[in-house]
């Protein structure tokens, strides 16, 4: 028998970006940007909102490499809201420190962080940190299997033994403070392809799915085969949770929010990637069957509910920041999203669900 799914949640989510404000040419300092990102999780909490997740990075243009650091400063501002990291770069990290931080973030917040471990789509800290890029993907598999199984002995309390090939074994070892009820919840970042939700559900890991663009139909594979695997290893399906993630930004009209977003969101791909997008990408992206969350918010609201018919997920975080978008258009963005766009959907998905269970 399959539970009536938990409430759907909303959140919002920064990779942690620190940019040139295309239209003023100025920049925040670093000690400022970290500021706003922190007033940014006040605020989301104090909108309703339920998720505030942050990501981490280690080059030029980012201000998230001790992401934690500013998470454990966000736990003690707020009280609520569940604090992610988004990602947590696992393949360039000791799993042992991170089990460490996120353990003590766990406690300093009362139980309320949760760790989406990823690659990593950005480079710059695998030479950093003394990493080979030629071995981008086993350092991922290596460390996640020692963290999830760093996990499991911290639920059993029980020390770990534990040998790999990319740092010195465990041996009856055991890892200190502990989390608060003995267990971290660790998703598994995954970027579209069905290779990385196929492993995620071969281990029973919830995942964070990114849809930043294109049609929303093109991640449905992945979704298909994560929930096919995972049944099929033996994993409840209420087990199987998915997180959708997207570019977000909304104004009366669609025409406002693509006026508004196009010269952050091109600032940013051009400071980051080199590469300038043309404003009809954002015109297109307006369409209900695109990923991108941008436009008024009826607009947002059919595609949200679009993609909760298509995924059934049971998470929504919306990139709300790129770097150098002003507060005030970061802060109406939570607003909106928060009081108008929420509501809706979650009205909708309870109707969805209640109208399932009916039927069954």
């Amino acid at each position: 028998m399959i539970n009536k799914p938990l409430p759907f949640q909303i959140g919002i989510s920064s990779i942690g970006a620190h940019l040139n404000d295309p239209l003023t040419k100025q920049k925040i300092s670093e000690q400022e940007r970290i500021k706003q990102i922190i007033e940014m999780a006040k605020y989301t909490e104090t909108e309703g909102l339920d998720i505030f997740a942050l990501g981490e990075s280690h080059q030029e243009g980012f201000v998230s490499s001790a992401h934690t650091v500013i998470l454990g400063a966000i736990a003690q501002a707020t009280s609520n809201i569940t604090l992610m990291s988004s990602v947590t770069v696992l393949s360039v990290l000791d799993p042992v420190r991170v089990f460490e931080d996120f353990a003590t973030l766990d406690l300093i917040s009362n139980g309320r962080v949760e760790i989406i471990a990823g690659k990593g789509s950005r480079l710059g800290g695998f030479s950093l940190l003394g990493h080979a890029v030629e071995d981008y993907q086993s350092l991922f598999d290596e460390k996640l299997d020692l963290l999830i199984q760093l996990s499991k002995a911290s639920i059993a309390e029980v020390p770990i033994n534990w040998q790999g090939k990319h740092r010195a074994p465990l041996v009856g070892a055991r890892i200190f403070p502990q989390p608060l009820n003995k267990k971290l919840k660790i998703y598994h970042a995954v970027g579209g392809h069905s290779r990385s939700a196929i492993a995620a559900a071969a281990k029973g890991l919830p995942i964070v799915l990114t849809t930043l663009a294109g049609e929303s139909d093109s991640f449905k594979a992945a979704i298909d085969a994560y929930r096919q695997v995972g049944i099929a290893t033996g994993y409840a399906q209420e087990d199987l949770s998915i997180t959708t993630s997207s570019w977000f930004h909304t104004a009366k009209t669609d025409e406002q929010a693509v006026e508004e977003f196009y010269p952050y969101f091109n600032g940013m791909m051009r400071e980051l990637r080199s590469d300038s997008v043309p404003i009809d990408f954002l015109y297109r992206s307006l369409a209900r069957e695109n990923a991108m969350m941008i436009g008024s918010p009826d607009t947002i609201i059919a595609k949200l509910k679009h993609q909760y018919q298509l995924y059934k997920q049971q998470r929504f975080l919306a990139h709300v920041d790129t770097g150098a978008l002003p507060e005030y258009l970061i802060r109406n963005n939570i607003h909106v999203l928060a009081n108008i766009i929420s509501p809706a959907i979650k009205q909708f998905v309870e109707k969805t669900n209640d109208e399932i269970f009916c039927e069954d």
